[in-house]
């Protein structure tokens, strides 16, 4: 039926077979067996006819030319004799079934300690105790057999000498000032320097003995302008830098206004910018310029007052064939591109027949294109 108003009715039909077809669109008269990956891995997938009436005809063939039809073939895969070797370094391999459809059933062995071993995956031969950390702070740890047959054979050596095996060494000199952990312009002192009295050294500011901490650097400066409380485009400047002289700081204006201890009230004109902030054919305007005051500049069509917006562009324009509102093999023209003259687009046929504001109706035979 070839009337405009009877689309998506065509038919195909497969020349093969009559009776595979489909109605609006291609039927499916072929089949490639090896698209969906029937083989296992290594092994080349070949469909000789692609074809819907002969499945199951698709042949697998492994590395070493063995061949299966309609199924996977079962050729050897030594999961050991692969670059890199699938074990650690000094361990052995060994995979005792190579079938290809027996995978990860591989065997590392370590060659330090044979009854260390592991399936699918590298074996735990070594262990470093020292990664730990079990020493004090200031000792030397040292693990002469890094194996996981030896637990507890490490050693810590304080810089004095004093050496414990399988612990930390209980009881060494540990000055937490040296060096000193303290920022600039502040004075450490560890009152008890033992090794296991460790976290308790103080840092007090130079400027003033009251401010101090434990463990760690006292608070003794502070800038003020890092929180950033001047406003945009102004320069904050925070002459003395210190806990006593808080509210200091300056808020500077490009046109040279000066406020102390607070952002400054200077005049930010958001229209003046580049590009400007409102769209092609716009005209925007800022009613408050004052630097606390963003965000309200409005933009106004220029084609038409009544269309504006506040804080980003108006829309002026639309082009309504972008929607695509014709009617296939139509022609779609809107010669005015404006929110302000909805409905004047145009669609015309081939034949010459148009229509405003909708599709037009016209003959469309689907066998034709």
């Amino acid at each position: 039926d070839t009337a405009s108003n009877k689309l998506h009715d065509f038919e195909c039909v497969c020349d093969k077979d009559p009776n595979l077809k489909a109605t609006d669109g291609p039927a499916t008269c072929d089949k490639d067996e090896c698209a969906s990956s029937p083989c296992d891995v290594g092994q080349t997938c070949n469909d000789p006819v692609k074809d819907l009436t002969s499945l199951k005809d698709f042949t697998c063939t492994c590395a070493n030319g063995v061949v299966t039809t309609g199924a996977s073939a079962i050729c050897e895969v030594d999961e050991c004799a692969v670059t890199p070797p699938p074990c650690g370094t000094d361990q052995t391999c060994s995979d005792p079934n190579t079938a290809a459809n027996k995978l990860h059933d591989f065997e590392c062995t370590c060659n330090s300690d044979t009854s260390l071993k592991a399936t699918d995956g590298p074996a735990t031969c070594d262990k470093d105790e020292c990664a730990s950390s079990p020493c004090g702070a200031g000792q030397t740890c040292n693990d002469p057999v890094q194996s996981v047959g030896s637990i507890g054979d490490f050693t810590c050596t304080c810089g004095n000498g004093v050496v414990a095996t399988g612990a930390a060494v209980v009881a060494c000199e540990v000055d937490e000032c040296m060096p000193s952990p303290c920022g600039t312009g502040q004075t450490c002192t560890d009152p008890d320097t033992a090794s296991n009295k460790l976290h308790d050294f103080e840092c007090v500011c130079d400027k003033d003995p009251n401010l101090k901490a434990t463990d760690g650097p006292a608070t003794c400066d502070k800038d003020e302008c890092a929180s950033s409380p001047c406003d945009v485009g102004q320069t904050c400047n925070d002459p003395v830098k210190d806990l006593t002289s808080l509210k200091d700081f300056t808020c500077t204006c490009a046109n040279g206004v000066i406020a102390t201890g607070a952002a400054a009230t200077c005049e930010i004109d958001e229209c003046a910018t580049t590009p400007s902030p409102c769209g092609a054919d716009q005209t925007c305007t800022d009613p408050n310029t004052a630097s606390n005051k963003l965000h309200d500049f409005e933009c106004v069509c220029n084609s038409d007052m009544s269309l504006k917006a506040t804080d980003g562009p108006a829309t002026c324009d639309k082009d309504e064939c972008k929607s695509s509102p014709c009617g296939v093999g139509q022609t779609c023209d809107d010669p005015v591109k404006s929110v302000g003259s909805i409905g004047d687009f145009t669609c015309t046929c081939g034949n010459g027949v148009t229509a405003t504001g909708a599709a037009a109706t016209c003959e469309v035979d689907e066998c034709a294109v």
